[in-house]
């Protein structure tokens, strides 16, 4: 059976992979801070503490902000520095410091003086120098990490093994993320005059922000194969397989320029293409992956103490990353399903990478993690995102809006308070679980 595991140096690229998962993990408090304000904001009866809108926007902005860009490219981070050569740690050190100031800025920005919330698409923004200026240098810290990640990449060598495909993987995440800089930098550099801010910070982080997907998926996928080797999964996806299969999940991104020749920024059919790059080109790997995981922990036999809290994590990662692209098949307007289907495909990711945390603590010189908590944190985590995301879909059959809360909402039957009502529970249990992880 073909192990999928990747040694972690001792030297000082070990050291500046627990640097980024230090910075992982703070996000992660932050987000699970504004997350628990957010769902009582939008839980029925608790929603009537907190009729100011722009509370509950403002708190949005932070949260998704901190949990998927900061949480997802610090163990990107992580990551990067365990797959890299000793060249140019210096770089990775400055690109940690840029995006742990920057990450600092963020979180406290909206403490430090208001600023209009803007709900754009991926990333949403405080219209405030002090958050903008904390989401540029974050940005520049980004910018180093992708060219260290490029400048110091292994070869991946003639002998197509486990490693070698868990390097590929990254190595593929690692060119996702310098094309989601380079949309970033175009959309920047043919922005449309005019533009009202809404208008203007959708355009410019729609592109990017669709590429980043990409990313965040190879990351996930690595994890995933990681997980199941550690797991006592009999994975029957060969090295070269998993070669092509991360291929494949790369290739979509080699459209972003032609999109961006071919269509204006401003223009429906640019929007419409990546959605489209998104939803059809991000599957192709995906589907395979999980089928082959799937068949191989059917066939497996027994495994270890130590494998459950791998394996709890792997398999609550493909139950949300599956609701959660299932039910972007079936969106209809701007309601609460949207985000329904992008906690699923989020949430997904989350616990992958959670996952990922409990296997290398120890190879990073930490005492390894309680199993029974760390086997039992993973269904909890997942058991209320499953919950959050099922409430969301329900009341999203009956239109409640996305992106309001408190009184803004107006739940007016049974069902669209029961809805919002399962939203809630499951939100408060999904930050229980977020906690406990922390804790662990």
């Amino acid at each position: 059976m073909t192990r999928y595991e990747l040694a972690v140096p001792q030297d000082g690229r070990g050291a500046l992979a627990i640097g980024w998962l230090v910075l992982g993990l703070a996000a992660l408090i932050g987000a699970g801070v504004f997350s628990i304000l957010l769902v009582a904001a939008r839980t029925p009866y608790l929603q009537h503490l907190f009729p100011v809108m722009d509370f509950f926007r403002v708190a949005l902005v932070v949260h998704v902000d901190l949990s998927v860009l900061v949480w997802f490219l610090a163990l990107g981070g992580v990551l990067w520095s365990i797959n890299s050569t000793p060249r140019l740690v210096g770089l990775g050190w400055a690109a940690l410091a840029l995006a742990a100031a920057g990450t600092a800025q963020i979180a406290i920005a909206p403490f430090a003086g208001f600023g209009l919330p803007i709900m754009s698409n991926y990333v949403p923004v405080l219209d405030s120098p002090s958050f903008l200026g904390g989401l540029a240098v974050f940005g520049a810290g980004f910018l180093l990490l992708t060219v260290r990640s490029l400048a110091a990449v292994p070869a991946v060598g003639v002998v197509i093994d486990g490693a070698a495909a868990l390097r590929f993987g990254l190595n593929a995440a690692a060119v996702s993320a310098a094309m989601t800089l380079i949309a970033f930098g175009w959309s920047w550099a043919v922005m449309p005059d005019g533009l009202p801010a809404k208008g203007y910070y959708d355009i410019l982080f729609w592109g990017a922000g669709h590429v980043a997907q990409f990313t965040y998926t190879l990351l996930m996928l690595v994890a995933w194969l990681w997980l199941a080797s550690a797991g006592a999964v009999r994975v029957p996806i060969t090295p070269r397989v998993a070669v092509l299969l991360f291929g494949v999940g790369l290739a979509a991104v080699f459209v972003t320029p032609v999109i961006y020749l071919a269509w204006g920024v401003a223009s429906v059919e640019y929007r419409k293409l990546f959605t489209w790059l998104m939803q059809w080109g991000g599957g192709l790997a995906i589907v395979p992956f999980a089928l082959g995981i799937l068949w191989g922990a059917a066939r497996s036999g027994g495994h270890e103490a130590a494998a459950r809290p791998l394996r709890a994590a792997l398999f609550s990662s493909l139950v949300l990353f599956g609701a959660g692209g299932a039910i972007g098949f079936v969106i209809h307007g701007a309601n609460v399903t949207i985000p329904a289907h992008y906690h699923g495909s989020i949430v997904g990711v989350t616990l992958a990478l959670m996952g990922l945390v409990y296997l290398l603590l120890p190879r990073l010189g930490y005492r390894e993690p309680d199993r029974r908590w760390a086997t039992w944190q993973p269904y909890l985590y997942g058991f209320g995102q499953l919950l959050h995301v099922t409430g969301l879909l329900w009341s999203g059959g009956y239109g409640v809006q996305r992106k309001v809360g408190g009184e803004e909402q107006v739940l007016r039957s049974a069902g669209e308070i029961a809805g919002m009502g399962m939203m809630g529970l499951g939100g408060l249990i999904a930050v229980a679980g977020g906690f406990l992880f922390v804790v662990l």
